[in-house]
């Protein structure tokens, strides 16, 4: 396609049925498709639990890193019922280290609704599914189109990848999107409307990767206007990202003989429901007297023993450094209010987000 060819049809998409692209990745995905836990195999029907389940948990997170969490969910509750008639708490522990743990509260909560309000049926159009909690307009089409084979087309990153440079979309991210939504349907076929989806994802992931692509594979080699230009990796466009200012903080580190004393977050906001130890706020700026300052109170302890070093951790928002404080008591000492001792034994069991796990072993490294 020539660069006067690609402009005019990114603002007049080929329409679907004049366009041999759709069948091109079908022909292509049929061969190479990838082998994934959640994904049903040629011929057989999705199992809608197991694509929302993997959708909500591939959200910001690779897909080697959802695998083992994904096998371990479904080993413990094998359909959206069971999942709904377990604990949040269990839910959490079952889900960290995973991350952006408020995938997790929707998840369960979403749970509960298919179970209570539909009998344990996911709805099978994407208007019913984006009632759901935690289901956003993308998954909400993933799940429509690979569970439901609804005619629509989800657009995840790596999809979003392979449009933008079959295009040659010059637009800027986030401000891009609306364009490459509706470039991208008109990938889709006529029919098999998820394994169209599935195979642009496929050929993102495989293929059409964001650092030196293997062009020369691709199914779509020839019509790709990014390729012919030589810029594919430059593509997709993006605004700079902002990065927000560092946050400081500290962690107490308190242990009652083989205990640990922690608590747990509040339900809403960053890390919702999840164990940590007692610390103080996070905040830019902060000045570590003043974190240290906000150390529990227990009755006999009067010195804390600060480690030497700091923990980083980056969130979406912002990056943190925690100073690490530790201190043991006596065995009869009360936890306060609101904390518990839990036996270092069993931490595994606990819904310890990761930032709490490195606060953990650096304060209990000798």
């Amino acid at each position: 396609m020539s660069p006067k060819s690609a402009l005019k049809a990114k603002s007049e998409p080929v329409p679907p049925e004049t366009s041999s692209r759709p069948l091109a990745l079908l022909q292509w995905y049929d061969r190479h498709r990838r082998r994934l836990p959640w994904r049903a195999a040629p011929g057989e029907a999705s199992d809608p639990y197991r694509v929302w389940l993997s959708e909500i948990m591939l959200q910001q997170t690779t897909v080697k890193a959802v695998g083992p969490y994904f096998e371990k969910f479904v080993a413990r509750w094998p359909d959206v019922t069971a999942l709904g008639r377990t604990s949040q708490d269990d839910v959490l522990r079952m889900w960290a280290g995973l991350g952006y743990y408020s995938r997790a509260r929707n998840l369960h909560a979403c749970a509960v609704a298919v179970t209570r309000e539909h009998g344990g049926a996911f709805p099978d159009t994407e208007v019913g599914l984006r009632a759901l909690p935690g289901i956003g307009p993308y998954t909400a089409a993933a799940i429509a189109a690979i569970a439901f084979d609804r005619r629509t087309m989800p657009v995840d990153g790596n999809i979003e990848r392979v449009v933008s440079r079959l295009f040659a979309v010059e637009e800027e991210l986030p401000q891009a999107k609306p364009l490459i939504q509706e470039l991208a349907a008109t990938l889709l076929a006529d029919s098999r409307a998820g394994d169209s989806a599935q195979a642009l994802m496929d050929l993102g992931a495989s293929i059409c990767t964001p650092k030196r692509p293997a062009c020369s594979l691709c199914p779509l080699n020839e019509d790709c206007t990014a390729r012919a230009l030589g810029t594919q990796d430059t593509f997709p466009r993006k605004a700079p990202k902002k990065s927000g200012a560092l946050r400081r903080g500290a962690a107490f580190v308190v242990t009652r003989g083989d205990e640990l004393l922690v608590r747990s977050r509040p339900e809403k906001g960053l890390l919702g429901g999840m164990t940590e130890v007692p610390g103080s706020h996070w905040l830019a700026g902060q000045e570590d007297a003043k974190a240290k300052q906000q150390a529990p109170e227990l009755k006999g302890l009067s010195r804390w023993q600060r480690k030497i070093g700091v923990v980083t951790h980056v969130f979406t928002h912002f990056p943190l450094e925690l100073v690490v404080y530790t201190a043991k008591v006596v065995m009869r000492t009360r936890a306060p209010a609101g904390m518990r001792w839990v036996p270092i034994a069993t931490l595994a069991d606990e819904a310890l987000p990761n930032v709490m796990r490195k606060v953990i072993a650096h304060g209990l490294d000798p």
